[in-house]
């Protein structure tokens, strides 16, 4: 049994292992409940990493991802939810429409 968080090459991306969520729904509350200081740290320490992070990752079929891989794929996926915090809005929601927390991702209704 591995005592890393994370894939070996990764283990640096480890502080950040409170990113590594399982459905849209909690990435969504995650980025909502962070401050901007919290997901710009977050996208600086991944974004430096996504193209290394993705061709690791392209070497495992998804169904079969162990858990330090499993946790890197869902950093890799809360990096896909955050951008737009920084690079458009510069606040963790969006500063127009709705409010994000009415927001109901498709696995909350799925049966």
């Amino acid at each position: 049994m591995s005592d890393h968080l994370l894939p070996p090459a990764f283990a640096e991306l480890e502080p950040f292992v409170d990113w590594s969520l399982a459905t849209e729904s909690e990435r969504l509350q995650k980025r909502l409940d962070s401050s901007m200081d919290e997901i710009r740290a977050f996208y600086s320490a991944m974004l430096g990493r996504i193209e290394e992070m993705l061709e690791y990752l392209n070497g495992f079929p998804l169904d079969q991802l162990n858990e330090p891989e499993q946790r890197l794929m869902n950093m890799t996926l809360s990096l896909a939810e955050i951008w737009v915090a920084v690079e458009l809005y510069n606040q963790p929601d969006h500063p127009f429409g709705f409010d994000m927390r009415r927001f109901v991702p498709g696995e909350a209704t799925a049966a």
